[in-house]
Order: C-alpha cells, then structure tokens, then sequence
C-alpha cells in the first residue's frame, strides 16, 4: 500500500501544478497547518533534480508569506484565531514560553526554531504575540527557512539516487521515523 501510494505522490510531484501545490503548502505550514513543505518538496525534487533550486526557493517565498500570516495572526487575531490554533495543537504553554524566549533572544529564536522540527507556525504566531519586529522577523525567517529548504534540496540534488533507493527499499521505515519525528516535534513544542 504504501509503494503506490509513494509512485502516486511521484507522479503528482513530477505534474505541472506541483510547484502550486509546494507553495500552498509551505504558505500553510507556517502558519496554520500541520504538515511540513518537505512532504511535498522532497518527491518534487526527487522527480525532477534539475528544477531543485526553483523549489527550495517556492518553498522558502512561500514559508516566509506564509509566516507573515501567522505574525498577523499572533499579533492582530490573538483571540478569534491564534489560540483556537494553538489549543488544537495543545501548545499554550509552549507559545507562552517561545513568547518570552522573543522577549530575551529576539532573532536568534527564529534562526534556530526554524531549522528545528518545531512547527514553524508557533515561532510566526509567538513572534506576532511578541510585537517582535516585522522587519527582522522577515529577514530571519528568510534566512533559516531559505538554509532548511536549499538544505533539503542540496542533499536530494547530489544524492538523489541513494536517497531514493533508499526511500524505496525501506518505505515502512522512512514513514516511521517521519511519523515519529513530527510526533516528536509536537511533544517538544508542549514540553519545552
């Protein structure tokens, strides 16, 4: 079940209305969604290796849109959209906590949470709560979204086929750790 599902996400990746989708989706990542641009990115560059650095830079322009988003929401629809967001994902303490971490490292919060499996929306939202500077929020996260993206794509450029056989050979196993690093992901947001 999961090799068709994984020659579908292929095939998808490889459509002229992937690098769309690559976007709305990195732009959703950052500041309401769950699941992070490289589920998308790394079967698109998989795909075509020769278009890697047209989609790291979609995901990057498309992260940072997206995480102006979620510092609107934190700063200007706390009530009515910020918490109902961060209750879904019961991490009240954990944006309080980001909160005063903007308060004492300012933008050296955002170059490190947003290379970590931390969801990227609670850094946005949290910097927003914080009445953070836009102007350095947005470089900040231009720079670490860029660095995690080209990062992504770099690995899967150079090493694409090794990459991908290993991804084929032990499918169940790369779904597992996935699963379970976003897992992890969420536990350190409610526990750190």
């Amino acid at each position: 079940m999961l090799d068709k599902l994984y020659a579908r996400v292929l095939r998808h990746a490889a459509s002229p209305h992937a690098p769309l989708w690559l976007a709305a989706l990195a732009f959703a990542e950052a500041s309401f969604f769950p699941l992070p641009p490289e589920t998308l990115l790394v079967p698109m560059v998989l795909a075509q290796k020769d278009k890697a650095w047209r989609y790291a830079a979609i995901c990057t322009v498309a992260s940072v849109a997206g995480g102006l988003l979620g510092w609107l929401i934190g700063a200007l629809l706390l009530d009515t959209l910020a918490k109902p967001i961060v209750h879904f994902y019961h991490a009240e303490h954990t944006l309080l906590s980001l909160q005063e971490k903007f308060r004492q490292w300012g933008v050296w919060i955002i170059l490190f949470k947003g290379l970590t499996p931390i969801p990227y929306k609670f850094v946005t939202i949290a910097s927003g709560m914080a009445h953070f500077a836009i102007l350095p929020f947005m470089c900040a996260s231009l720079v670490t979204r860029g660095a995690r993206f080209a990062l992504v794509a770099g690995l899967l450029r150079r090493f694409g086929p090794t990459i991908q056989d290993f991804l084929e050979t032990r499918l169940p196993l790369v779904t597992g750790v996935f699963a379970l690093a976003l897992l992890g992901g969420f536990l350190a947001l409610r526990y750190l």
